[in-house]
């Protein structure tokens, strides 16, 4: 891959984000039969209030994630690869920047939501690591609530 940064998102990211969430849940318009709940967040406000960072490739960006420290985990509220990187393990960048965080942090646990129609996000959670455990709806939308246990790895 040529040059991959991840960092911080700052406000001049917002349009960039915007452009990214449209392209990367738009697919599932017609699957959930509305804009997923990503598509109708405040992206200028979460960059404001931090934990947003973005995955850049040559300087675009290519992905996002969006992370909230909760009492006792750290919530991974979206994490999103634009349709044309996807396949190339970006997705996995992001949530191993995640475990790092959530490690930083003190956590022992990471969870995340997603759309139950949004079957290929459960089978690539359920392939790194992440396990259900629940399902209800919420702000209108069905959701399945994953989490993955952070073990301690041996010191070298």
């Amino acid at each position: 891959m040529s040059d991959l940064n991840l960092r911080a998102a700052g406000p001049n990211d917002v349009p960039a984000i915007e452009a990214l969430v449209r392209s990367a849940y738009s697919p599932y318009i017609d699957r959930i039969g509305k804009p997923p709940a990503p598509m109708t967040c405040d992206y200028g406000r979460l960059v404001d209030e931090g934990d947003v960072w973005v995955l850049e490739l040559d300087r675009d960006v290519v992905g996002l994630i969006i992370l909230k420290s909760a009492t006792d985990h750290l919530l991974l509220s979206n994490v999103a690869v634009s349709p044309a990187h996807q396949g190339r393990g970006l997705g996995a960048k992001l949530l191993a920047h995640a475990e790092a965080q959530a490690r930083q942090r003190g956590f022992r646990e990471m969870r995340l939501y997603t759309n139950e129609l949004m079957h290929e996000n459960l089978v690539i959670y359920g392939k790194l690591g992440w396990t259900e455990y629940d399902r209800s709806e919420q702000d209108g939308f069905r959701r399945v609530f994953m989490k993955k246990e952070l073990v301690d790895t041996p010191s070298s």
